[in-house]
């Protein structure tokens, strides 16, 4: 008998380290690599403002969910790896399995797209509304999976959410800053690609800039790419070559090049969507953030509790989902103090940050030139 109760104890033990050893397996299929060994900046987007509920009951154990990067990758130390970041929290604290897939072009949103829905994830999350039309497709051909999309309202299906930003307020604040702290009265932009949604960010920032100063010059380029950080390190010397001192990017990978030319000219950059301080901390004064990590952390806890529904769902200063980067070691206390009060105003809509080229133009006249 004890022999037997022995062996029963032994079977037992070692069924429990195998299912300690499953539980978080996110290695993929394809081009996705271990979810653990992530090359980026190394700086978890949520950790200094996390909006999850910190339950590690195990409550989504059995739930697997996909994310298909757009063509920044993974590790842009941005939009994608913010995105990333909170679904690997939702790995740790709700017990989901994760894994992403990377799109190294946009011939690869569709391929991606159907190895999850052929794998019968629960949930598929693109990254970014250059996968709208790949999603909208799955989606209407597939009704009952389920699917996030960021940064895109464009599609009206119940099995589908969409994301979206008031990211025109986090670039204002960063134009603030930008407008204040620079010496030569000339900063400057670079955009990953021109089209409403990205434009809110040039909105956003021009306002900002101009408000703070109004005798401010802001030059403005258009990289037409989210992943191509040698023509961002091009812009970005043009606008260093003509004079401006702070140079903002809204342009995923493509802005890794903006701050490397940053850096080696000795003058300031502004990061975007997470804080990029880490990136090269003498360099980078500050970043406009969307807290994208917490809205997809969101979107799974939604899912797991069955409250996920379709439409638009959308975070703004107010609700913590945009704001500039918690990193203030090269901010004076003047620009951190006038930063605190703008964005008091903004929740309180005695500032009206412009999200629309007529909403801008009615207030600034014709000087974002990327519309």
């Amino acid at each position: 008998m004890a022999l037997v109760l022995a062996a029963v104890m032994a079977l037992g033990l070692t069924a429990c380290g195998s299912s300690a050893d499953t539980k978080k397996d996110n290695s993929g299929s394809g081009t996705a690599a271990d979810g653990g060994e992530d090359s980026g900046s190394g700086d978890d987007a949520g950790s200094d403002d996390s909006s999850g509920s910190g339950d590690s009951s195990g409550s989504g154990e059995g739930i697997r969910v996909g994310l298909i990067t757009d063509v920044g990758g993974v590790n842009d130390g941005s939009f994608n790896q913010s995105s990333w970041e909170g679904l690997k929290r939702a790995m740790d604290e709700l017990g989901i399995e994760a894994n992403y897939l990377e799109s190294a072009t946009d011939a690869d949103y569709v391929p991606n797209m159907e190895t999850f829905i052929d794998e019968e994830y629960d949930l598929i999350i693109s990254v970014g509304y250059m996968l709208a039309d790949a999603t909208k497709t799955a989606a209407e051909s597939y009704p009952d999976s389920r699917f996030a999309i960021i940064d895109d309202e464009s599609i009206d299906l119940d099995n589908v959410t969409c994301l979206m930003f008031k990211h025109e307020q986090a670039s204002y604040l960063a134009g603030y800053v930008a407008g204040m702290m620079t010496e030569t009265n000339n900063i400057g932009f670079v955009l990953g690609m021109a089209n409403d949604t990205m434009n809110r960010f040039g909105y956003g920032y021009c306002a900002g800039a101009i408000d703070a100063n109004p005798e401010i010059t802001v030059q403005q380029f258009n990289a037409n790419s989210f992943a191509d950080s040698a023509t961002g390190k091009t812009n970005a010397n043009t606008a260093i070559t003509n004079g401006a001192d702070i140079i903002f990017h809204a342009a995923g990978a493509t802005g890794l090049g903006v701050i490397e030319a940053c850096q080696e000219a000795g003058i300031y950059a502004v990061g975007v969507d997470s804080d990029q301080s880490s990136i090269a901390p003498k360099t980078v004064i500050t970043s406009a953030m969307k807290r994208v990590d917490n809205a997809v952390y969101d979107t799974v806890k939604s899912l797991i509790d069955g409250t996920l529904e379709g439409g638009v769902h959308t975070y703004d200063l107010a609700a913590g989902g945009v704001d500039i980067a918690p990193t203030q070691d090269l901010l004076t206390d003047e620009v951190i103090s006038a930063v605190e009060d703008v964005k008091k105003k903004i929740i309180d809509g005695e500032v009206t940050v412009p999200a629309s080229k007529e909403e801008f133009e009615a207030a600034y006249g014709d000087v974002y030139q990327l519309d």
